[in-house]
């Protein structure tokens, strides 16, 4: 009796071990899943069963513009690497490196980028789409409105085509091509955020910039900004970041427009010959127009005209009698700019627009007030000085 309770019990123990141990399946079960008491199943290998496409899907209408866009301009986007001299620790000269974008515009070499990006450089390399590296001399550069050109001798060149930049409106699509961070050949987009007057990092307005969320920065510098049909509408030039040094959607291109006619005078005479009026002049607001008993509350002041200049062949008349706004010495009595063309002049940076939209020798009419008298000028326009509008 005791022999059969024996096998009995072994009988059962065996059993609960080959159930445990070889089951494969069992209720609630799939192969290869754990059984019941935790154990993984020990399955035999199954055929793993994919469902792949059967052909690569089509690209939507908006993927279509945004990859020719790219193919388009990427073989003219370029990477430029600039190195200065500076002193370390010990007043050592040691070299830095910067980096910056730009592109090109001609198949005889010239790349238009951000003055900022080649500053100071004692040497200039551009490095193609295709990896090719050219040195690079500057041809002229304009800091006033962060523009520089360059040349390169390089063969097959890709240039890239010119917008007007007149015309844009805000929401419309844009897109950046440049190397930020060094990633050479990126390409980010959204729209147009706005259109506004700025001050560069070189403190200097950047007239009608244009304010975009397509990602920029460090190292999108000098690169272009896009239309949706691949046309360069601006020069990216800076980001607003709060000190962060990233973008935070907000960046800023210098319009095409305003490049075009300092690329024409940096090729042909490697500065930017900028008209001018000739005269030395001083913004007038509300207050400083009652305190003076001006004719109109807002305008720019003539307080000097320079000798054989347009203003003083045209008849204009600077101030002469001396007073001090603040601790600064000014001449007031001098003749009131009001209008050029028809535009209205509030501000020396209203002057500055203007004037950007002419040359050397344009002839513009000027509405301005001598005392009460309100009176009209033509005056054809001269070369800039430094310290003159």
């Amino acid at each position: 009796m005791t022999f059969r309770r024996i096998i009995l019990v072994a009988l059962i123990v065996g059993g609960f071990w080959y159930l445990t141990s070889h089951t494969t399946t069992g209720v609630g079960h799939l192969p290869g899943t754990r059984n019941w008491l935790g154990k993984v199943a020990n399955t035999p290998d199954a055929a793993l069963d994919l469902t792949e496409a059967h052909a690569q899907p089509a690209y939507d209408a908006e993927e279509l513009n945004n990859i020719a866009i790219y193919k388009k301009v990427v073989p003219a986007v370029v990477n430029i690497t600039s190195t200065a001299m500076s002193y370390d620790f010990f007043y050592g000269m040691v070299p830095q490196q910067g980096q910056g974008s730009g592109f090109i515009l001609d198949k005889s070499g010239h790349v238009l980028t951000n003055y900022h990006v080649i500053q100071d450089a004692s040497r200039i390399e551009v490095t193609l789409s295709d990896k090719h590296k050219y040195k690079a001399r500057v041809v002229g550069a304009d800091k006033t409105r962060d523009l520089a050109l360059l040349e390169i001798n390089a063969p097959n060149l890709s240039p890239v085509i010119l917008a007007d930049s007149k015309d844009l409106v805000v929401g419309q699509k844009v897109y950046a091509i440049g190397n930020p961070f060094g990633l050479s050949g990126t390409m980010t987009r959204g729209i147009i955020s706005a259109i506004r007057p700025i001050a560069n990092p070189q403190g200097t307005r950047i007239e009608d910039a244009i304010q975009t969320d397509a990602a920029i920065n460090p190292g999108n510098s000098g690169g272009p900004l896009l239309n949706s049909r691949g046309e360069v509408i601006g020069i990216n030039t800076l980001i607003a970041s709060n000190g962060a040094d990233q973008s935070s959607g907000i960046g800023f291109a210098i319009p095409i427009n305003s490049a075009k006619s300092v690329l024409a005078d940096l090729s042909k005479y490697g500065r930017v010959r900028r008209p001018t009026m000739g005269i030395v002049s001083l913004p007038i607001e509300p207050y400083l127009s009652s305190q003076m008993g001006l004719a109109a509350q807002y305008g720019v002041l003539i307080q000097r005209v320079l000798p054989g200049g347009a203003a003083e062949r045209a008849g204009l008349r600077g101030g002469k009698q001396q007073a001090y706004l603040g601790n600064t010495p000014i001449y007031v009595g001098g003749d009131l700019i009001v209008a050029i063309d028809n535009e209205e002049v509030t501000s020396t940076q209203d002057i500055a627009s203007i004037m950007d939209k002419h040359q050397i020798g344009d002839t513009v009419t000027l509405t301005y007030y001598r005392g009460r008298s309100k009176l009209t000028a033509r005056l054809t326009l001269g070369e800039s000085g430094d310290a003159t509008t």
